[in-house]
């Protein structure tokens, strides 16, 4: 019995401590995607971007007129088939259009390169903005003693991954003080 009291005793003195370490962790929240629209870098590397997608664009719109051009020129063409010229015109036509298929798979190969180059410029450009923020949130979490530092933005079309809380610090702020960010700019 007494062996029974004694463990009871224990494990009543484990749980208050373990109820103590709980109640003693500080929990904070954060809106990520605020600070990455005010980060200078995330403007410059939205430009960049935009720049590299736009010629990327006019590339493949380039290929495209030339083939507008020889699929019209087909068309011309083969209007002017007649039962005298049938074996030429049509010999002609043939090869005008194995070069539209041909050029048709060549835009097609530069549309899935200049996608597959965009996102690689994309990661390229923004995982070290994004690491820097992170970087900022983890020392601002440390300095100020935060167990938990959770995200309140969510992806468009997923579920948030808080779905309830009340109070805790809005650290926000104090990240942007951290990035160099004004505390009254606005997204």
């Amino acid at each position: 019995m007494k062996k029974l009291i004694n463990l009871f005793l224990v494990g009543a003195v484990m749980m208050f401590t373990a109820s103590s370490a709980v109640a003693q962790q500080k929990f904070a929240h954060i809106n990520s995607p605020e600070i990455l629209q005010l980060m200078p870098e995330v403007k410059a590397a939205t430009a960049t971007l935009q720049s590299f997608s736009k010629t990327k664009q006019d590339q493949i719109d380039k290929m495209t007129n030339e083939a507008q051009v020889k699929y019209e020129a087909a068309l011309a063409k083969q209007k002017t088939i007649s039962e005298a010229n049938k074996d030429v015109v049509g010999k002609e036509l043939q090869q005008m259009d194995a070069e539209l298929q041909d050029l048709s798979k060549r835009i097609q190969d530069a549309r899935s390169k200049a996608e597959e180059e965009v996102a690689n410029k994309e990661n390229e450009l923004f995982t070290p903005i994004q690491k820097k923020a992170n970087d900022a949130i983890m020392a601002v979490a440390k300095e100020k003693g935060y167990a938990y530092v959770f995200d309140l933005a969510a992806a468009p079309g997923q579920t948030p991954t808080v779905i309830y809380w009340a109070g805790g610090d809005d650290i926000t702020n104090l990240v942007k003080t951290k990035l160099g960010i004004a505390l009254t700019a606005k997204p």
